[in-house]
């Protein structure tokens, strides 16, 4: 550990669900090479919930950034949250190694996937990058990343 480091140099946002009202259906990150960082924590974001809504969330890995091969990461799912258990304006964590891909079959590549079920709800999640394979983490921000004020 670097003490002197900032933390936006030891974490990088990687991913994004903006949050907004979403329909019943799924929604994505887009693909997120493995190999820029050691670990990873995807965080699901639910705020009001629709009358019966659901909310699941996964994490899914392919073999390329284009998505090939897409299959489930095993035992990265979270609890669902729902309407009727009084999940409105929660949060769920999900967290990811790098090792933790199916790499003896060249799996390289995940992305968060938060599914609405039932009626339109308010949702979204992030990736986050931690332990950087090479220089500070913020080398490895979305385009989207706006701003850091250190």
């Amino acid at each position: 550990m670097t003490p002197n480091l900032l933390p936006s140099q030891r974490v990088a946002l990687v991913g994004i669900i903006d949050p907004d009202a979403y329909a019943a259906g799924a929604v994505s990150t887009g693909w997120i090479a493995a190999k820029d960082f050691l670990s990873f924590l995807a965080v699901v974001t639910a705020g009001d919930l629709g009358s019966s809504a659901t909310v699941d969330a996964k994490l899914e890995q392919a073999t390329s950034a284009a998505g090939a091969g897409a299959k489930d990461i095993t035992g990265k799912a979270i609890t669902q949250l729902t309407k009727a258990g009084t999940d409105d304006n929660k949060q769920a964590l999900i967290n990811l190694k790098q090792e933790e891909l199916d790499v003896n079959n060249g799996f390289t590549h995940f992305r968060l996937t938060v599914t609405v079920g039932a009626a339109t709800s308010d949702a979204g999640g992030f990736v986050l990058g931690l332990d950087p394979a090479y220089g500070p983490a913020n080398l490895g921000d979305l385009a989207s990343v706006d701003e850091i004020v250190a």
